[in-house]
């Protein structure tokens, strides 16, 4: 992951003295030998290609070394010193469009900025950060552009500090564009927050309405879950059709989450509601149909028809206990068939999501929707939760996300994901994740590293190929520390665990990770 030697270089490229000798002083390519097509994207060995690159900077940390994702050779970037150096090729003729650039990256973390770049295009420059793979695993990144003026340039960047690194490998830049469709928080507990003395306030610190001051950061989507009968009448139907009216009044798109229970519902428990707890497997078909109708046609004739409904939250192992156990398909899939029914007889457009948690087993995910699709179970996007703390490197989520959307031919979502600004507590309660030693390697707990979180996770998805990457939601970005608002909506004095991870800090103040909605 680091340089070889100098003198290694030079063999390794097969330069002659002269060649290798301009690569050495960081030659600039002069504009004749700029093309409409970008060349030597995998950095192979031989002068023609590198020639049309150049490096700025400290350009001898900048060089091609053996160990390629594809071929024989890689980008990499490093130095025993602090240093500052950028790779670029100049292209020109281009047809004026949209382009995307993708490339294939590695990094060691920890430099005051590492990034691809498009640049001097016409239009604003685009970035994207490249995430910290301390595993040494690949992970393909995308940006996309407006080109206006015939040219741009393809920029590879690093302000580093001694020893740290990045590689690069399999760069592309053709037409096309990206960009995600879904950027979206849960704002399940947030009317309870409010009614409870919860206050929220802008990055500056003006009070406000906490959906207005989401979308104002960019916010397209609001998820709400909803319970059956919960004891503490939050999340409940009443309350989803109140909540709906400020999502949509924003302008926002509008996601339900079914638990099919009276509390919350994932992989390790899918407690029935008290009132079906009795009920037969037909019966149970038929409550499904009718609390799914009931819910989403309230919606609709109130002004605000879902966007999408999940049938069931984090159903790694069915829902609906023990009638709709992973144990025995057929029964699940006709569970999951009376949701999904209901869902679209209320409305066709809404789009029917199906949920699972640990979003980088695809091992999992083969097994469940191999079921679920040999039981005809139909659906139209794929869901995930994804928190790295507990779910694997980023490079699983990309591998998994690649492989289902292939596999499936279905848009995925990672419906979950959050990440702590801090790790103390504010209301004395435990929180989920308060030591050191649970965080994602490469992430402090602060709001710098919250956000890189959130951008990284995005970008894994908006490189999703064909597509079908559909989006990010903020898991409960609003769950802070206010007293009564805990997990347990039996027990007001529980706790929620989670107010070092919402988007709101201990001063009720917008965090810097919501920006991050906006530029994607």
């Amino acid at each position: 992951m680091h340089a070889v030697p100098r003198k290694g270089l030079r063999a390794l490229l097969g330069a002659t003295a002269a060649t290798g000798a301009l690569l050495l002083a960081g030659l600039t390519a002069p504009a004749a030998q700029a093309a409409s097509t970008l060349t030597n994207t995998g950095f192979e060995s031989g002068t023609s290609g590198w020639s049309t690159y150049s490096a700025t900077g400290q350009d001898s940390a900048s060089y091609a070394e053996a160990g390629g994702r594809s071929g024989g050779y890689r980008l990499s970037h490093w130095s025993s010193s602090a240093y500052k150096v950028e790779t670029y090729q100049y292209l020109s003729g281009l047809a004026n469009g949209t382009y995307t650039l993708r490339a294939w990256v590695r990094s060691s973390g920890g430099q005051n900025a590492a990034y691809l770049a498009l640049r001097n295009c016409g239009s604003a420059e685009q970035r994207t950060d490249l995430p910290p793979t301390p595993n040494g695993k690949w992970i393909r990144l995308v940006t996309s552009i407006r080109v206006t003026s015939g040219q741009c340039t393809v920029s590879i960047n690093s302000d580093a500090k001694a020893g740290d690194w990045i590689n690069v490998d399999d760069v592309s830049f053709a037409p096309g564009s990206t960009g995600l469709a879904v950027k979206g928080v849960d704002v399940s507990t947030l009317k309870k927050s409010e009614d409870l003395g919860g206050t929220y306030r802008t990055s500056g610190g003006t009070p406000g309405d906490p959906v207005a001051i989401l979308k104002s950061a960019g916010a397209d989507y609001g998820r709400l879950k909803v319970w059956v009968n919960p004891a503490d009448g939050y999340n409940n139907k009443a309350r989803v059709l109140q909540m709906a009216q400020r999502i949509k009044g924003q302008g926002m798109k509008l996601l339900v989450d079914f638990h099919y229970s009276d509390t919350w519902a994932d992989p390790g428990t899918q407690k029935k509601p008290a009132a079906w707890a009795s009920h037969s497997y037909s019966r149970l078909r038929t409550d499904v149909y009718n609390h799914t109708y009931d819910v989403l046609s309230a919606l609709k004739a109130q002004g605000t028809t879902a966007d999408m409904v999940q049938i069931g939250n984090e159903i790694n192992t069915g829902m609906l206990w023990p009638e709709g156990s992973t144990d025995n398909w057929p029964q699940l899939a006709g569970l999951l068939e009376s949701g999904a029914s209901a869902a679209k007889a209320v409305s066709s457009s809404t789009q029917v999501a199906l949920h699972l948690a640990h979003g980088g087993d695809n091992s999992l995910y083969r097994w469940w929707f191999d079921n679920a699709r040999a039981q005809g179970v139909n659906h139209d996007v794929i869901a995930l939760s994804f928190y790295g703390y507990w779910h694997g490197a980023l490079s699983d989520l990309q591998a998994n996300l690649d492989d289902i959307s292939a596999r499936y031919g279905k848009p995925v979502l990672v419906v979950e994901t959050a990440y702590p600004f801090r790790l103390d507590s504010e209301d004395g309660h435990e929180n989920i994740i308060d030591r050191a030693s649970e965080l994602v390697p490469g992430y402090p707990a602060t709001p710098a590293g919250q956000a890189a979180w959130l951008r990284d996770v995005m970008n894994v998805v908006e490189a999703v190929p064909n597509g079908r990457g559909l989006g990010v939601v903020y898991w409960e970005p609003t769950w802070t520390a206010v007293a009564g608002n805990g997990w347990d909506p039996a027990d007001p004095s529980s706790g929620n665990g989670w107010e070092n991870q919402a988007l709101f800090d201990y001063g009720d103040r917008l965090l810097p990770a919501a920006n991050w909605f906006r530029h994607r």
